[in-house]
């Protein structure tokens, strides 16, 4: 029985760094887009700040609602307007419609909200309610 002679050294894991170099081509979590917009949110003792990253969208393609203690942001950002016969070389950022929804750390009333938008980025400010502030309580002397 003749045995084939190899002349180079097989690599024992190329097989397995192939297989991996395709499923993470493949892979879910690489088609899923990230969440849009990406919101950061944080709490002081007058109100709550949350800030949207928005480029590209105009703000009339902005709504902004609260209701009770959720706060929704949603609008659409628009496909730039592409010459007749242009085609996508790449296309990394999605356009479409989007909604956000983020739960408030209190239940919010509509007169205490502001919202601006700065170099694609939006600011709301929501003022805390009076009842719902953290109050100093006075220690009376015996």
């Amino acid at each position: 029985m003749l045995y084939p002679t190899y002349t180079r050294r097989s690599d024992p894991f190329a097989l397995m760094r192939s297989m991996l170099r395709d499923f993470d081509r493949v892979s879910p979590s690489r088609l899923a887009q990230p969440v849009f917009p990406a919101v950061n949110v944080w709490q002081g003792d007058e109100a709550v700040a949350i800030t949207a990253e928005l480029p590209g969208v105009d703000p009339a393609d902005i709504d902004i609602s609260v209701k009770e203690n959720v706060l929704t942001l949603s609008g659409e950002r628009k496909a730039p307007e592409m010459p007749e016969g242009a085609r996508w070389h790449r296309n990394e950022r999605g356009f479409g419609k989007f909604v956000r929804s983020v739960r408030l750390p209190f239940v919010a009333a509509d007169d205490k909200v502001e919202a601006r938008m700065t170099n694609g980025v939006l600011r709301i400010v929501i003022g805390r309610p009076e009842e719902d502030k953290p109050r100093k309580i006075a220690i009376k002397a015996a």
